[in-house]
């Protein structure tokens, strides 16, 4: 049973919880994953496009950053780069790891997805007078980001997820709310439970938002056929 200290400890700490998860955890995943967007387009371009230098620069960034952990890539720029004069917020800190770090993943799914568009759409474009560009822009990409967008989506859950590590470089998010409340509590089971149920329903709610997304995808694509 839950003790009536328990109880209210759970009742007084939800929403000193909740409201940093919506001033900061919801900001930094939208600003970032917006970011790793703009990152994971254009590294999948040059690597679809085949210019050798351009997609020697994009696989190396890949490799990198897909071959060391977030939470290293965290601590390299928040604490690392004051020693080469570079000072950074811990919450711009944040955005450039995660968007820099989601980017990369997200240029893999977007190359996969231009690379299953048939090549007879890009013959098609050249038929009817459109250049390089304009057939990226108008054929190949909505075609792409349709399919990639499932993938996309669960990218989007696990970073809301991954921004528990900001709390490392001093972010004040929900995780490190949580954290100063056990501290003056010392209930870690029952306060690190309630985070993680937050947690759970901002995947839950985003979920819910992809499901819809994807019917409208489908529905839209069936309608070009």
């Amino acid at each position: 049973m839950i003790s009536e200290r328990l109880y209210g400890i759970l009742l007084d700490s939800f929403w000193k919880i909740l409201l940093p998860g919506l001033k900061v955890t919801i900001p930094l995943t939208v600003i970032a994953f917006s970011l790793a967007m703009v990152i994971a387009v254009i590294m999948a371009l040059i690597q679809f496009a085949n210019v050798k230098v351009l997609k020697h620069i994009a696989r190396f960034y890949i490799w990198v950053v897909r071959g060391t952990p977030l939470l290293v890539q965290l601590f390299i720029v928040f604490y690392g780069l004051p020693k080469v004069g570079i000072v950074l917020a811990p919450f711009p800190s944040a955005v450039i790891v995660f968007s820099v770090n989601e980017g990369a993943y997200g240029a893999e799914i977007i190359r996969a997805a231009l690379e299953s568009v048939p090549k007879g759409q890009m013959e098609a474009g050249y038929c009817v007078g459109m250049s390089y560009l304009q057939i990226i822009r108008r054929i190949i990409l909505p075609q792409a980001l349709r399919t990639a967008f499932p993938s996309l989506s669960n990218s989007l859950i696990a970073m809301v997820k991954d921004t528990s590590l900001a709390a490392n470089i001093t972010v004040a998010e929900m995780f490190m709310a949580t954290q100063r409340i056990v501290a003056r509590t010392y209930e870690p089971l029952a306060l690190y439970c309630e985070v993680g149920l937050i947690y759970l329903l901002f995947s839950t709610i985003l979920t819910k938002l992809q499901r819809v997304g994807e019917k409208k995808l489908d529905f839209y694509g069936y309608n070009r056929r």
